[in-house]
């Protein structure tokens, strides 16, 4: 005598009915609206542990790499070029301090955020050879290409 159970699927397909129940989770309103929330945490500007966007373009013998950084000071920026990559380091550094009627400091605060980006090369470049210039919170750096040697096979 087989027992039956309620909630058991009716079909032989298994994992279709698991597919199926995972999907209405994710999509039902409460964890949708976690996810989604999730999402726009790490897309904010709040987020410490966020990035910026990066484009990498490539041209006739070099490369053109740009970075958006709204509300950035150049003295906040460091650049890294190597050979095969560039990094682009933004540090942020906010100071906080309250002072009494006698203006003495009575609460003091100061908080570091650092954001690294790692921009891979498809080619080996000259990081000799590197322009950059930071206008209206773009950051647009310049990379000469490496011409290397093609050699003919005898």
């Amino acid at each position: 005598m087989k027992k039956e159970f309620p909630n058991e699927p009716t079909n032989k397909n298994g994992f279709g009915d698991l597919i199926h129940t995972m999907n209405e989770f994710f999509h039902e309103r409460p964890m949708k609206g976690m996810l989604q929330s999730i999402d726009d945490f790490f897309a904010s500007s709040a987020n410490p542990f966020g990035t910026f966007p990066v484009d990498l373009r490539e041209a006739n013998n070099h490369y053109i790499v740009t970075a958006e950084l709204p509300g950035i000071k150049k003295d906040q920026i460091e650049l890294d070029v190597f050979p095969q990559f560039m990094t682009i380091s933004v540090t942020n550094i906010e100071s906080y301090s309250e002072e009494n009627e006698r203006h003495q400091v009575i609460r003091r605060k100061q908080s570091t955020r650092k954001s690294t980006r790692t921009i891979n090369f498809p080619r080996t470049v000259n990081e000799k050879n590197v322009k950059a210039s930071y206008k209206d919170g773009l950051l647009t750096v310049k990379v000469d290409r490496e011409s290397g040697k093609r050699i003919n096979i005898e």
